[in-house]
């Protein structure tokens, strides 16, 4: 790093100190803030000499997942919203990543919510697949590899995807908040999934080159956490129709758990104390289903 960013740095971790913030997190807003150019992930890396598993993701993951998500619906209910949608996420069934963990216990805390009563507001969610065109989607990667000349990276030659379009995903956000009654989650019937591989060889075809000849695709291996599939619906929900074609509601037969905001409280107090592993294996209590990639 040169002597700005260093600075820039020193004075972030010095007042992460005094606000109880990770060190490994303020030095990362230190870097990016001190930079005159947009970073990426890779060259935060490189100027701090870190690993992505040394950053508290986990921790992160939920207090943005679980503890917002419980605030902001709360906050909703006392100012009398008429509903709550929470952007939930396939990869929220039968997890292995923490994302997809923290956004199960996200779901079953709105749920909760519902069943607890006493409130106006509608609590709902919907589970996404994922959103071509949208800043995470794989779609404009490839489109980025391909005009660099390749290769076009793929983590698996089975790998399967659902997806859906921007203006379908903003749809079945509106329409669910005109459809749900309190405690349902929603997801658009997206079809069958996509092979990604597939995918990427068209995406080389639609732009004109030939795949193994112009464009190498490489299959770079799963990373921790991703599967090979993702699934839609928890072997606890039942699946009803709705008025809308295209868009099914799941229903719980789970028993709503009343003492869930006591057990993430009582997490939150030693969030910070907890290794990464510990912290998957707490998540884990409260999401059986969870298989958590262990460092």
């Amino acid at each position: 790093m040169v002597a700005f960013e260093e600075a820039v740095v020193a004075f972030f971790l010095e007042t992460a100190e005094i606000l109880g913030v990770p060190k490994s997190l303020a030095a990362i807003y230190g870097v990016i803030f001190a930079s005159p150019v947009p970073l990426s992930f890779s060259e935060v890396q490189e100027r701090l000499d870190i690993s992505a598993g040394s950053i508290s993701q986990p921790r992160e993951a939920i207090r943005n997942n679980v503890m917002g998500t419980r605030l902001v619906a709360e906050l909703a209910a006392k100012h009398g919203a008429e509903a709550f949608i929470l952007i939930s996420t396939d990869k929220a069934i039968n997890p292995t990543s923490v994302m997809g963990a923290t956004k199960r216990l996200a779901e079953i805390q709105l749920q909760a919510l519902q069943a607890d009563g006493g409130r106006a507001t509608k609590f709902m969610a919907v589970r996404f697949g994922n959103v071509l065109g949208s800043s995470g989607s794989v779609v404009p990667i490839f489109k980025r590899q391909i005009a660099n000349g390749g290769p076009v990276t793929v983590t698996h030659p089975d790998v399967t995807r659902y997806f859906m379009t921007i203006p379908e995903s903003v749809a079945l956000v509106l329409q669910s908040a005109v459809l749900g009654k309190g405690g349902e989650i929603f997801v658009l019937n997206m079809g069958k999934p996509i092979k990604i591989v597939e995918l990427a060889r068209q995406m080389i075809v639609l732009s004109g080159l030939r795949v193994g000849d112009d464009i190498e695709i490489r299959f770079t291996g799963l990373k921790p956490g991703e599967k090979l599939f993702e699934e839609l619906r928890h072997v606890d929900e039942d699946h009803t129709a709705t008025s809308h074609p295209h868009v099914i509601r799941f229903v719980t037969r789970l028993k709503a758990n009343l003492d869930l905001k006591a057990e993430i409280e009582d997490l939150e107090k030693t969030l910070y104390a907890l290794e990464n592993n510990a912290v998957k294996e707490r998540l884990r209590r409260l999401i059986p289903e969870y298989t958590p990639h262990l460092d």
